[in-house]
């Protein structure tokens, strides 16, 4: 599972960039590099996906 959270997470900080670049320059680089099409929209799914699994990190080694 802590490899499925690393790669979430990577998939996660990779959308956050993003959005920074959308908000700041107003480019969007998964469109940029995968076009406005299907496949953009997978990875847009994807980086939610990602981000729903990260939600567990909040809740990692609360006990320790």
């Amino acid at each position: 599972m802590e490899i499925l959270q690393k790669i979430c997470l990577v998939i996660t900080i990779f959308g956050a960039i993003n959005w920074g670049l959308i908000g700041i320059f107003d480019f969007n680089l998964v469109e940029t590099i995968f076009g406005p099409n299907g496949i953009a929209r997978i990875i847009y799914i994807l980086v939610g996906i990602a981000g729903l699994i990260n939600i567990g990190l909040l809740f990692r080694h609360v006990h320790d």
